[in-house]
């Protein structure tokens, strides 16, 4: 008679469980950078608001002022659009490319 919880249904099962502990992090990670992904997203959506409003220029232009700001200043766009939504005025290297 075979012992109950040895061989290879155990193995099998062991495996699985190994693999769905994976997949289960995996997904855990991925949901955390989607999560990161959005918080940015409404962050410069609101910039760019922010500065539709102020300057009265259309949305595409506010994107293009605010990402050549983060880009001549070697800035991460997310945190640029973070001072633009947190400060009363424009930070200066995105006044620049405003025309």
């Amino acid at each position: 008679m075979a012992e109950v919880g040895s061989g290879p249904s155990t193995a099998k099962a062991d495996a699985l469980a190994r693999r769905l502990l994976e997949l289960t992090d995996d997904l855990a990670e991925r949901n955390r950078q989607l999560e990161r992904a959005l918080e940015s997203r409404i962050v410069i959506e609101q910039a760019k608001g922010v500065l539709v409003a102020r300057h009265g220029i259309v949305v595409d232009d506010a994107f293009d002022a605010l990402r050549r700001g983060a880009r001549s200043t070697g800035t991460k766009l997310h945190d640029l659009a973070a001072r633009v939504v947190q400060s009363p005025q424009t930070p200066p290297e995105i006044e620049r490319h405003l025309s």
